[in-house]
């Protein structure tokens, strides 16, 4: 069943895609790398959040460590 969902959540997907490009024109492919680029933007923006989250947590955790030593 979740993989006849999966099937149809992406069909709509592909049709609204679809109708998207025909209603756009020659302009589709503008708003297409503008909807990617703002995706890597988001996704690089959160990754270096995570990664700076993590750094934090590490540098904390051997600060406690030298603590606990002295």
């Amino acid at each position: 069943m979740r993989t006849f969902l999966q099937f149809t959540l992406f069909m709509v997907i592909a049709l609204v895609v679809i109708l998207l490009a025909i209603v756009l024109g020659g302009s589709g492919a503008w708003y297409f790398a503008w909807l990617v680029g703002t995706g890597m933007i988001v996704l690089i923006t959160a990754a270096g959040g995570a990664l700076l989250d993590a750094q934090d947590e590490h540098a904390a955790e051997q600060a406690r460590a030298g603590a606990a030593d002295a």
